[in-house]
């Protein structure tokens, strides 16, 4: 036995209320690791296109999730297609109206107000309704509170919460946050995670970092 299959759309029994994402998602610009899921009880399948917003090809930003991250309901990923450039007196975007406004305007312009790629990382748990920001980068093993907005990047093991999220406690010592991003368990093969799952469900170190 070595778990679900990855790329299976509704892995609880069938059930639609969730998916794992990668089975979903059709967008070249996001990216989804295996195992990651995504909970709704009525639009779960609709996932970048009512959870991820303001993502415009012409821009290129990225959203990239990585393996064993759970999202809840009403999670968003706002994109950087939502920013105004701020560099002018006004923050208007007067071109996208046409009617002669655009005349003048530079595409380049746009390019002030880009944040990059959003990124998260790898068993990331992110609460209900919480709301991502532009550019953020959401490292391994973090947990957003529900309703969090997080606007500035997030360590590895932290806690966020509040708005604007802000890191609450983390998860565990400095030491030990090395070692976990040391083991990566979240990279090993399904087979070496299904022999495994005690330790990644446990609290020894030791027992982790020698599970094979």
């Amino acid at each position: 036995m070595h778990g679900p299959d990855p790329s299976t759309r509704h892995p609880l029994a069938g059930a639609p209320h969730t998916v794992f994402l990668n089975a979903v998602v059709t967008r070249p610009t996001i990216e989804v690791g295996a195992y990651s899921y995504y909970h709704d009880p009525d639009h779960a399948a609709e996932f970048e296109d009512r959870n991820v917003l303001y993502h415009f090809d012409f821009i290129g930003d990225r959203l990239r999730i990585g393996r064993f991250c759970a999202l809840a309901t009403g999670v968003r990923f706002i994109m950087n297609g939502a920013n105004h450039p701020m560099d002018g007196f006004s923050t208007y975007p007067f071109a996208i109206f046409g009617e002669g406004w655009e005349k003048g305007f530079d595409m380049a312009g746009l390019a002030s107000a880009h944040r990059g790629d959003t990124l998260v990382g790898n068993d990331v748990w992110i609460g209900r309704e919480a709301t991502i920001m532009p550019g953020v980068t959401i490292c391994d093993g973090a947990v957003i509170g529900a309703g969090s907005m997080v606007a500035s990047d997030v360590p590895p093991f932290a806690i966020v919460a509040g708005n604007p999220a802000r890191v609450v406690r983390m998860r565990f010592d400095e030491s030990t946050i090395d070692t976990l991003l040391e083991i990566a368990w979240w990279n090993w093969p399904a087979e070496k995670v299904a022999r495994n799952l005690a330790a990644i469900r446990g609290a020894d170190l030791d027992k982790l970092a020698q599970a094979r």
